[in-house]
C-alpha cells in the first residue's frame, strides 16, 4: 500500500481533453467532475476563449472547456478561441501570441486554462494538494519539438497554481500503472495511448513481490499523429472538394487551380475563424466570380462567414464513431444552405488514414526494437485513448500480437487515474521525474 495518505492530483492535459484525478484517503483515486448544462463531465475540453464585450473593449473575459466553445459560438467576431494548444508546448518557434492587445506566452495560456479548470471544479478542487503528477507524451507534437522547453513551460504554469511538488510521468506509463492493478501475475505490457495530437507507446515489465507491484521501463516511442489527423483526412476527402478544392478559376486567358492553402485551415475548426479574418478572405470572395464552379466557392464563403466549423467537426466525429461500429455509415452535414450527404465505407476511411496508420506502426516497431523484444515477448497490450476505438488502429495490434492479448477500457480516464496513483507511491522516481 502507498505510504503517503496526502492527496495527490493527477492531470492528463491532453490535446483534445483534460482529465483530472485525485487520490483519496484509502489509497484509491476518484475523477474530478464538472457540471455543465445538467450534465456531469470528467473530460474537460482543452480549449480557451478570450472575449471582449462590444461595449467595453478594455475588458477581457476568459473561459475554458465547453464554456469557451459556447462563448465563441455566440460571439465569434468578438472572441479569440484557442484549442489544441498543447501542440505548441515544445515548439521553439512559438514564442507568444497577441490576444486582445496583450501578449500571451504558452505558459500564460496554460495557467489561464488551469485556473478556469480549477474554478469550474468548485469544491472538488477548493483545496489544492501540494503534489501534482502531470502527464507528458513520449514525443511532443510539432516540427523539431524541444521536450525540455515544453517541461519548462509546464513547470511555470503549474507553479502559478501553488503546487509545491510538481512531477511528470509519461502518459502511456501512467496508463500502464492503471492497467497493472488488474494483473494477477508478472507480465510485460505494451501500452498504446492514442490522444488527439500524439500516439505514444511504452513497454513496461511488471512484477509482483510482497504484495507490491514493481516495474521496469523497457522502451518508449511516439509519433505526432492521432485523432486530429484522422478528422482532417475526412474533411480533406469529403468536404474540401465540395468547397472548391482541386477546382479551377479563370484569370484572363488562363485557367488556374484554386490555391490549396485555403483548405489547410480545415485541419482544426477554430482555424477557420482565422482564415475568415485573413487577407485570403478577400481573394476567396473574388474567386466566387471567376471560379469554374462558383457554387463551390460560394459554399466555402458561407462556411466561413456563418461560422459553421464547429458543426462541421461534430458531423465528422459522428461519422468516425459510426464507422468504428459498422462497415458503412453516412456523412451528413447541414448548415444554412449547405447540405452534404455521402455514404462512406470503412474501407475508404482506412485508405484515407493509411499514412497515419503506417506512422503508428512504425512507432510500435521502434519501441519493440529498443526493448529488444519480439511479439512473443509481450504478454499484454493495453489500448487507451479515443482513437483506440478505430478498427484499423486496433487491427494493427491484433495482427501483430493476437486478439487474446489485447485489453482496453477506461479509454478517456486511465491516464489521469494512473497519474494520481503514481503520486501516492513510495518510490516516485520509478515512475516519474521532476523537470530538470
Amino acid at each position: 500500500m502507498p505510504h503517503s495518505r496526502s492527496p495527490v492530483l493527477g492531470i492528463d492535459f491532453g490535446t483534445t481533453n483534460t482529465v483530472i484525478s485525485i487520490t483519496t484517503g484509502d489509497g484509491e483515486a476518484r475523477l474530478i467532475p464538472f457540471a455543465h448544462d445538467d450534465e456531469t463531465l470528467v473530460a474537460f475540453r482543452s480549449a480557451l476563449s478570450f472575449h471582449a464585450p462590444a461595449d467595453d473593449e478594455s475588458a477581457r473575459i476568459v473561459e475554458a472547456g465547453p464554456w469557451a466553445i459556447e462563448t465563441y459560438l455566440e460571439e465569434p467576431l468578438e472572441t479569440r478561441f484557442i484549442q489544441s494548444f498543447k501542440s505548441y508546448a515544445a515548439s521553439p518557434l512559438f514564442v507568444d501570441t497577441e490576444i486582445l492587445r496583450k501578449r500571451f506566452a504558452f505558459e500564460d495560456l496554460l495557467s489561464a486554462f488551469l485556473i478556469k479548470v480549477r474554478d469550474h471544479a468548485g469544491e472538488a478542487l477548493a483545496d489544492m494538494p501540494a503534489r501534482v503528477i502531470v502527464g507528458r507524451p513520449v514525443n511532443f507534437a510539432g516540427l523539431r519539438p524541444d521536450p525540455a522547453l515544453a517541461l519548462t513551460r509546464y513547470q511555470e504554469a503549474f507553479s502559478r497554481l501553488g503546487f509545491e511538488d510538481i512531477r511528470y510521468a509519461y502518459e502511456p506509463v501512467a496508463a500502464a500503472f492503471f492497467f497493472a492493478r488488474k494483473l494477477q501475475q508478472d507480465a510485460t505490457v505494451l501500452v498504446a495511448d492514442f490522444g488527439g495530437g500524439t500516439s505514444d507507446f511504452s513497454l513496461v515489465r511488471f512484477e509482483r513481490s510482497g504484495g507490491k507491484i514493481r516495474s521496469q521501463g523497457l522502451a518508449n516511442s511516439g509519433v505526432g499523429v492521432a485523432g486530429d489527423a484522422f478528422d482532417y483526412r475526412i474533411i480533406d476527402h469529403l468536404v474540401s472538394p465540395r468547397l472548391g478544392k482541386n477546382s479551377r478559376y479563370r484569370a484572363f486567358d488562363n485557367v488556374l487551380p484554386i490555391p490549396n492553402r485555403y483548405y489547410t485551415a480545415f485541419a482544426r475548426w477554430e482555424q477557420l475563424a482565422i482564415l475568415r479574418a485573413s487577407r485570403d478572405m478577400r481573394d476567396i470572395r473574388a474567386l466566387a466570380r471567376t471560379a469554374v464552379e462558383p457554387e463551390k466557392i460560394e459554399a466555402l464563403v458561407e462556411m466561413l462567414d456563418d461560422n459553421h466549423g464547429y458543426r462541421l467537426y461534430q458531423s465528422v466525429s459522428r461519422l468516425k464513431e459510426a464507422l468504428s461500429a459498422q462497415e458503412e455509415a453516412t456523412f451528413l452535414f447541414e448548415a444554412g444552405s449547405i447540405h452534404m450527404e455521402q455514404a462512406v465505407r470503412r474501407a475508404e476511411f482506412n485508405s484515407w488514414i493509411q499514412p497515419e496508420l503506417t506512422a503508428i506502426e512504425g512507432a510500435v516497431d521502434e519501441a519493440m526494437a529498443r526493448a529488444g523484444l519480439g511479439a512473443g515477448g509481450v504478454d499484454r497490450v493495453f489500448l487507451t485513448g479515443g482513437s483506440s476505438f478505430v478498427p484499423a488502429v486496433r487491427a494493427i495490434f491484433e495482427r501483430r500480437f493476437g486478439a487474446d492479448k489485447l485489453e482496453s477500457g477506461a479509454e478517456l480516464v486511465s491516464i489521469a487515474t494512473g497519474l494520481s496513483l503514481i503520486g501516492a507511491e513510495d518510490d516516485l522516481d520509478l515512475w516519474s521525474q521532476r523537470a530538470s
